[in-house]
């Protein structure tokens, strides 16, 4: 019969041979295994994993953004005048082998050689701006262009690292009050030109607006003058046929009610003297036997 002793000394050595076997990768991490030093399986997800105890170690990498600070740089610009530039950059692992190669898996190596090229690329990028286009132009305009020159193979790339994105935080223009005022005076005439451009573009539009609604109102008047015309004439056509039927059915009486019209239009403000003859066509109604 074996020695109780034995059986747990046994027990306790295969436990803590699974112990040493097993390791877990959490969330947002990745993880190589090493070999005698030397890389065996690389790229490890989140989960539970196996190696061999003791033979075998294991080295876990966050895969998630990281950020890089710094204190804020002087450049040159185009013209030879100094900026200070204060910015961040986010990165990540991209390459776990190459990564581990060239740093050591250590995130503070990674830095220390990231931290030049991220400088080198901005540096050449404002060399190649002047002034006014640094201050004046948008934070993403000026960094937007580094992440491809950042990440080439022999940049980032030889880290295994990749810089997802560059944000400036301030500028700060130099002190020299002249190169101040410059720059705002430049600036002030930029807006001037877009703001006179829009104030022209505005004027222009609403001339084209108005010469517009002045057509629309010569055509209305027209087009309601024609209609007036129209209506006027048909009245007038009726009137005409109105009249010559009731002249038709009394001449007499139409004639004298024609003289009535004419007599109180002639009288109207009666202070008018006519000199007439008194057989006049005229007077004949006022002729007491009508003749």
């Amino acid at each position: 019969m074996r020695n109780p002793a034995s059986i747990l000394l046994f027990a306790a050595v295969a436990l803590m041979l699974a112990l040493l076997s097993i390791f877990v990768v959490d969330e947002g991490q990745t993880a190589i295994v090493l070999k005698f030093g030397k890389i065996e399986r690389t790229g490890l997800k989140p989960g539970l994993h196996f190696k061999w105890p003791v033979v075998e170690d294991v080295r876990k990498f966050d895969r998630r953004l990281l950020s890089l600070d710094d204190a804020a740089e002087r450049y040159f610009t185009h013209e030879k005048k100094d900026v200070e530039v204060d910015y961040f950059v986010k990165w990540r692992i991209r390459d776990v082998d190459t990564y581990y190669r060239s740093t050591g898996g250590s995130e503070e190596v990674a830095r220390q050689r990231l931290l030049p090229i991220v400088k080198g690329a901005l540096r050449n990028e404002i060399n190649q701006l002047a002034l006014q286009a640094v201050v004046s132009s948008g934070r993403s305009d000026l960094t937007g262009p580094l992440l491809p020159k950042i990440n080439k193979k022999d940049q980032a790339g030889n880290l295994g690292v990749e810089v997802v994105d560059v944000r400036i935080k301030r500028i700060n223009l130099p002190q020299d009050s002249n190169i101040l005022d410059s720059v705002f005076e430049r600036m002030r005439a930029d807006r001037l030109k877009i703001a006179n451009q829009l104030r022209a573009e505005g004027d222009q539009a609403a001339a084209a607006i108005n010469a517009d609604a002045e057509r629309q109102r010569q055509v209305i008047l027209a087009e309601a003058e024609r209609e007036a015309q129209t209506v006027r004439g048909e009245g007038d056509a009726r009137a005409a046929e109105i009249g010559a039927a009731a002249y038709g059915q009394d001449a007499e009486f139409y004639a004298f009610y024609r003289s009535l019209e004419a007599y109180r239009g002639a009288m109207a403000d009666g202070k008018t003297v006519m000199v007439l003859d008194p057989d006049s066509e005229f007077l004949r109604y006022f002729q007491q036997d009508g003749r």
